[in-house]
This record gives structure tokens, C-alpha cells and sequence, in this order.
């Protein structure tokens, strides 16, 4: 029995996997993405877009779906499972390049005698235990000197003299003087920074006060290229429609700014309890004449 017609109709129903196209698609396995960079078929984007908007889709998805097929994979409970590579796409940065940190101390002093920064290793070759040892911490090459059995002592020393202290306290005198220069690092670093954002303010505003310094406050003078508009004071006004809450609170806090003014008046007004009140002393003695009267008798 012939079949060959059956089989050649059911395939014609479906698609072929490998996509064929004038451009190759650009598939990025890493970000799982693909660029499709054939230029548009107007005769069908026109007739029927959205059957070719479907075609594209699928185009793509088949051809991601390829290359993924193509990594190697691995098994696992839940099934086999690839690792992605590395993108290819170069994406652009979402912050700007960080600022350079200010040169430290010791790196000006480096640049101008040329040395040249040399990591130093975690382990040092210990020549009595012939075997590497850590440099510093535990068992560290730096503790040699306190864990050694025996102490050459100076003849003048103190009788209540104590070496593997001393060889301690020198030792973190040390990392106190280590810790001590990075904080004046950072402090500098951070001087120097302030220091530039105060000069930049200064700059600015005496930039603006001399662009505004003219007849016209600066309107009618000629603009240099880069220049930035002058930004002024924002004023603030309140919304014509608010709802009775804000609209109570508001009145409550001018009466309450009133009533604080008023209560500041009187207490400045008596707070003189020394000055005496002339006209209403006048008026006390001279019973309400008057100072005329009271002159006369």
C-alpha cells in the first residue's frame, strides 16, 4: 500500500524546523533573545498583518529554540536542564562610569618615586618549619616574634619586663597606625570632595549674579553655547478646591500663627515691669483732671 501521498499531506501541515531566511537571525542564547534584521514583506505585512506578525514570532521562537537544543545539558530531578552562555549583546550601562577616587598618600608618593603596586601573597615560605605559613592571623608569620621560645633581653631593661608583650603591643601599634592612615585617607578624600562642590556653588552663583547683572537682568544678552538656564524660586500656591478637613486645618493654623503673634506682643509689651505707665499715673494722682491741674495745685 502506497502511503507516500498521506505522509507528504500530514507534513504539509506543518512547518519545517530549520528557518531559512535572506539574513541569518542574530540568536543571542544568553539573553534568550533574537534580532531579526530581513527587511518587511509589505505585501504581506499589508494583506495580513496579523498572520505575519505571527509568522515572524514563530520564525524566531524556532530558531531559539535550535540553538537552545544545541547546548550541551545535564540531568537532574526535575529534568534535564542547560546553562545558558554568556551573552553576546552588548547592553548599555543603567548608571553613569563611577567617579575616580582621589589619589591616597601613599599612592601620590608612589607615582612620583615610580613604584609599582605589587600584591603581596596570604602565605609565606617559613624556613625552621619548612612549610608555607599565613602572613598574618592565625598562626600568622607576623606573631613570630611572641611565639618564639626564647627573648634576647637588653641589660638595662626593667626587671618586671615582659618581651612577648612588648613584641604584642609593638605589633598592634602597627595595625593602629594602618587603621589610623586609611581614616585620614578617607577624611582627605572626602575634604577634597566637599571642597570641590563648595568652589562649584560658588561658581554657579556668581555666574548667575553676573548674567543677571545687566539692564535687561540678562534677557537680551547674547547666550553661549552650554549655557543652562537659570533656575529661580518656585513659588507654591494651594489648590482652589480642597476638602473641608484641609480647608478647617488651614484656618486653624493662620488663627493659631494670629493668636501666637498677639500673645508674643503682650508679652513684650509687659516685659518691662520696671516702667512705669506716666499717663496712667497722672490720672491716678491727679484723680482724673488731669496733668495741668495737678501742675497747678
Amino acid at each position: 500500500m502506497d502511503v507516500s501521498n498521506l505522509l507528504a499531506a500530514q507534513a504539509s501541515k506543518f512547518q519545517s524546523v530549520t528557518v531559512e531566511k535572506d539574513t541569518p537571525l542574530d540568536v543571542d542564547a544568553g539573553f534568550l533573545t533574537v534580532t531579526d534584521l530581513n527587511p518587511i514583506d509589505e505585501d504581506s505585512y499589508r494583506s495580513n498583518l496579523e498572520e505575519y506578525l505571527k509568522s515572524t514570532a514563530r520564525d524566531g521562537i524556532q530558531a531559539l529554540v535550535a540553538a537552545l537544543y544545541e547546548l550541551p545539558t545535564e540531568s537532574s530531578v526535575d529534568g534535564p536542564f542547560t546553562k545558558l552562555p554568556p551573552p553576546t549583546t552588548q547592553l548599555p550601562r543603567a548608571k553613569p562610569l563611577p567617579k575616580p577616587k582621589p589619589p591616597t598618600k601613599w599612592e601620590r608618593f608612589a607615582a612620583a618615586k615610580g613604584i609599582q603596586k605589587k600584591r603581596r601573597d596570604r602565605k609565606v615560605w617559613d624556613e625552621e618549619k619548612q612549610e608555607w605559613v599565613n602572613r598574618w592571623g592565625r598562626d600568622g608569620k607576623n606573631k613570630e616574634t611572641e611565639d618564639q621560645w626564647i627573648h634576647e633581653v637588653k641589660a638595662n631593661a626593667d626587671v618586671d619586663f615582659d618581651p612577648v608583650q612588648a613584641a604584642r603591643n609593638e605589633r598592634k601599634s602597627r595595625v593602629a597606625k594602618n587603621e589610623r592612615q586609611r581614616l585620614q585617607n578617607l577624611s582627605r578624600a572626602q575634604t577634597a570632595q566637599s571642597e570641590r562642590e563648595q568652589r562649584k556653588a560658588e561658581l554657579e552663583k556668581t555666574l548667575a549674579a553676573t548674567r543677571t547683572s545687566t539692564a535687561s537682568m540678562g534677557k537680551f544678552d547674547k547666550k553661549l553655547e552650554g549655557d543652562k538656564k537659570i533656575r529661580g524660586l518656585k513659588r507654591k500656591f494651594d489648590p482652589t478646591e480642597m476638602s473641608a478637613e484641609k480647608e478647617k486645618q488651614a484656618s486653624l493654623a493662620v488663627l493659631s500663627q494670629l493668636d501666637g503673634d498677639a500673645k508674643r506682643a503682650r508679652i513684650d509689651k509687659g516685659a518691662g515691669d520696671d516702667v512705669v505707665n506716666v499717663r496712667k499715673a497722672i490720672r491716678a494722682v491727679s484723680k482724673g483732671k488731669g496733668g495741668v491741674v495737678l501742675g497747678r495745685e
